[in-house]
C-alpha cells in the first residue's frame, strides 16, 4: 500500500484517539465546572475563527458578501442556517462575481 493511505491511517485513528480519549476524560467526572463547560462550548467558535480568519486576508469581494450574509444569518438562526447562508453566498458569488 501507498505511503499516502498510511499517513491517512495514521491520521485518522490520532483523531479518533484524542476524541475518545477527552470522552474518557470528561466522563470520570461527575459534574463538570461551569467554567470547564463554558471552555468546551467555545471550542468549536476558536476552531472556526482560525479557518476563517487566515483566509480573510487574501479576500475578495465574494468572500466578504459571504462573511456578511453569515454574520446577519448568526443573528437571526442557528449554526446550520449560518453555514449554509455562507456556503451558498460565496458559491454564487464565486460564480459571478469571481
Amino acid at each position: 500500500m501507498s505511503t499516502t493511505f498510511w499517513i491517512i491511517l495514521a491520521g485518522a485513528v490520532a483523531t479518533y484517539l484524542t476524541r475518545v480519549g477527552g470522552h474518557l476524560v470528561i466522563s470520570r467526572f461527575e459534574t463538570i465546572h461551569p467554567r470547564v463547560e463554558a471552555g468546551l462550548n467555545a471550542v468549536p467558535a476558536a476552531v472556526l475563527t482560525t479557518l476563517v480568519a487566515p483566509e480573510l486576508l487574501h479576500a475578495g469581494p465574494a468572500e466578504w458578501a459571504a462573511l456578511v450574509v453569515t454574520v446577519l444569518a448568526s443573528l437571526r438562526g442557528g449554526l446550520m442556517a449560518m453555514f449554509l447562508a455562507g456556503a451558498a453566498v460565496l458559491i454564487i458569488a464565486r460564480q459571478f462575481v469571481g
